[in-house]
């Protein structure tokens, strides 16, 4: 027997018929991997048992404290019927992808029998006409209640109800002890809720302490302008009316290395490309009902607090951040971009808010308490009234890297589901297995009733952006590669040139302009030196002149021109010298 954890008490006490708080996933298979190429029905079911055996959380029921005082807790079935929890159905003719979609949102509508192990199993036939899907192939779709796992730990779960080799009974396993518990009584619970209203009380003073310490800190980080503030006031959409009790599904699928060439492209994560994929096909659907706001929408991440925590042995250890998902952008590299900041953002506003713990308040308080507010919190429809406008919540859970097998049919897809909660009525979780991504979508029947429509909007989203990164890579490769072409023709030529024996072409203009400067000087100086020579000229001719003639003897003036009539500036510059020196 086991007690709930706060977080596992919580998805308990917000539990209503409108929006059950349970998560789900559908896995198809491929029989010819089996023993003899074929799965019987009963041959799944006797899977399903010897696997269960090796998590009793599979047998654990719930069982309430006297008045709703305190936590509820696990405990072992003595009853446990696995036929119970496992049907089988078909799919009727055609057998559709439509077909199996509609089943799929119908199953996961219904909520779960709180008094019985909180989880179901269905195995599906009829796939005939599904693109992708092998001859003979079938679905597993099954959903356990959030309180039982997280999305972190869902991997683990579906390794637990699994096989890692289609041939399990060649592999020998140790004997197993299935263990029961006694119910406890009323008496029992009771002391144990009197004990537990003291030690929660102390927790509970201690807490509100740190919590306000935390936020005095994160307000002086947001003062400082150290710590980013996400927004919380984005535009409300279709997807923030009341939620109804019915379901539509759809899913999208990407390959892998597709993902992987937009992330690294562009210098982002994984779940920055989901996001940015995401905010494209909102975007597309809102504007083809005219609802496209001008202000960009936000979802909700959730956050593995294991990594932050450490482990401890509640069953849910999960927080969340708000990201804006940029709809307002239509260029798709642009939006990419801007999510990625926007998402850094929202990380560092996680790692130092005790905000991203906040759905922890639905189980600190005793479910007596909490239950009736939660109640008339859905049934009043009080979300209408509240600014803060989350479209959408996603969840990406990386899979296993290698195949896995139920009855010897190995799994070829995986789709989750997650839940909807009273004022988000659309839910994308995206699961990674053997190279293939899949994006399932979860929505409210009433916000989404063409669920069709807009699994095609996400799509086109993904494909507008691997064509756009796609595009930008060969762009800039082509760029690169005139720029090396362009350097090795300069390497080329300056060593032809070199070889010649020439003046490299890149040093020729400079050697022609300082020519050029030396032509002009050498002209200015010469056009200086003959001006000095006319001076001296007729200083000369003054002086040899006797008094009352009016001109030089012809002799004197010839050698004069004779002497300015060099061939160079710089013989005309010495005759000057000389004409200098007879004046004298």
């Amino acid at each position: 027997m086991k007690q709930l954890g706060v977080l596992d008490t919580a998805f308990v006490n917000l539990e209503h018929p409108n929006t059950p708080q349970h998560v789900g996933g559908m896995g198809i298979y491929d029989p010819s991997t089996a023993p003899g190429g074929f799965v019987r029905f009963k041959g799944v079911i006797a899977n399903f048992e010897r696997r269960l055996k090796k998590h009793s959380i599979f047998r654990s029921r719930m069982v309430k404290v006297p008045g709703n005082l305190d936590r509820p807790y696990w405990v072992q079935d003595a009853n446990f019927d696995v036929e119970f929890h496992i049907r089988h159905l078909a799919l009727p003719q055609p057998g559709d992808w439509r077909q199996l979609c509609i089943l799929i949102a119908r199953l996961h509508a219904r909520p779960l029998d709180m008094s019985r192990p909180l989880w179901e199993a269905y195995i599906i036939e009829g796939l005939d006409n599904i693109p992708g899907v092998p001859k003979g192939g079938f679905a597993i779709y099954t959903k356990m209640h959030h309180s039982l796992v997280d999305g972190a730990g869902g991997s683990s779960i579906m390794s637990v109800i699994h096989d890692l080799e289609p041939d399990p009974e060649a592999v020998p396993e140790a004997p197993e002890t299935v263990m029961v518990d006694v119910a406890p009584s009323s008496l029992y619970l009771g002391t144990a809720s009197a004990v537990n209203q003291v030690k929660n009380s102390v927790k509970i003073l201690g807490g509100a302490a740190s919590t306000i310490k935390d936020l005095g800190k994160l307000a002086w980080g947001v003062a400082r302008k150290k710590i980013p503030m996400p927004s919380i006031t984005s535009p409300r959409t279709r997807f923030n009316t009341p939620v109804g009790p019915y379901r539509v599904f759809e899913a999208a699928e990407f390959m892998l290395d597709d993902v992987k060439l937009i992330k690294d492209h562009a210098g982002v994560k994984i779940n920055d490309v989901v996001l940015a994929v995401v905010g494209g096909g909102m975007r597309s659907y809102l504007q083809h009902h005219n609802e496209l706001p001008e202000d960009s929408l936000a979802v909700s991440i959730p956050l593995n607090m294991r990594t932050r925590r450490g482990v401890s042995d509640e069953n849910n250890q999960v927080g969340s951040v708000f990201v804006e998902v940029h709809t307002e952008m239509d260029d798709p590299l642009a939006r990419l971009k801007a999510v990625y900041a926007s998402s850094q953002d929202a990380k560092v506003f996680g790692e130092n808010s005790p905000l991203v713990d906040v759905l922890r308040l639905a189980g600190v308080m005793p479910p007596a308490l909490t239950r009736p507010l939660v109640n008339t919190y859905v049934n009043n429809e009080l979300t209408q009234h509240l600014p803060l406008g989350i479209s959408s919540v996603v969840s990406n859970v990386a899979g296993p890297p290698f195949p896995l097998y139920s009855a010897g049919a190995q799994m070829v897809r995986y789709y989750g589901l997650g839940l909807l909660t009273p004022g988000v009525g659309l839910f994308h979780l995206v699961f990674s297995s053997s190279g293939v991504v899949t994006m399932s979508i979860l929505g409210d029947r009433d916000s989404m009733p063409d669920p069709a429509f807009y699994r095609e909007c996400v799509e086109k989203a993904f494909s507008d952006l691997l064509d756009a990164v796609k595009k930008d890579k060969a762009s800039k490769e082509k760029a690169d590669k005139a720029a090396v072409k362009t350097r090795k023709k300069a390497t080329v030529k300056k060593a032809a040139v070199k070889k010649a024996g020439i003046a490299s072409p890149d040093k020729a203009p400079v050697k022609k302009a300082r020519a050029t400067t030396k032509k002009a000087a050498s002209t200015a100086a010469a056009k200086k030196t003959v001006s000095k020579a006319a001076e001296v000229k007729a200083q000369v001719a003054e002086r040899k002149t006797p008094a009352g003639d009016k001109a030089a003897k012809p002799a004197d003036s010839d050698r004069v021109s004779s002497l300015l009539g060099a061939d160079s500036p710089a013989d005309t510059a010495s005759n000057v010298v000389k004409l200098s020196a007879e004046s004298n």
